[in-house]
């Protein structure tokens, strides 16, 4: 990846992903862009997200909404690391079985999620879900 400066308010930088996406990031959070203390959740939110709705699909869930809610809290002195993070996971669906969405958030956890492995020896890392209706 490439981080480029750009003309903007702040301290922004454009990042060019290899696979050309585009995302912008700066200093301060703002509608234009996210910090990057932000993207450190928003990476653990995908990173969970996408193997979860994965492990669904093979346990044949049938999954018509999902959204996934992460929070943290920073300790106040500097360097100002996640302390505790809690990722919500909410499913909507036909028929979904709960133990099979505890099953992949757990291997999500404990197997696959790299970022995940990355931040639990730093944070308190909880995960929990809900079954919206349909």
């Amino acid at each position: 990846m490439v981080l480029e400066t750009v003309e903007a308010p702040g301290q922004r930088f454009s990042v060019r992903f290899e696979s050309g996406a585009v995302v912008p990031v700066d200093d301060t959070s703002s509608p234009e862009a996210a910090s990057p203390v932000q993207m450190v959740l928003v990476a653990l939110g995908g990173c969970s997200a996408i193997d979860v709705l994965q492990i669904l699909r093979k346990k044949r869930q049938v999954v018509l909404g999902y959204e996934v809610v992460v929070r943290g809290e920073r300790r106040a002195e500097h360097p100002r690391i996640f302390t505790r993070i809690e990722i919500l996971h909410r499913v909507r669906g036909r028929n979904l079985n709960p133990a099979a969405i505890a099953d992949a958030i757990r291997l999500s956890d404990t197997k696959y999620c790299s970022v995940h492995a990355m931040l639990e020896g730093k944070a308190e890392i909880t995960s929990r879900f809900e079954v919206l209706p349909v």
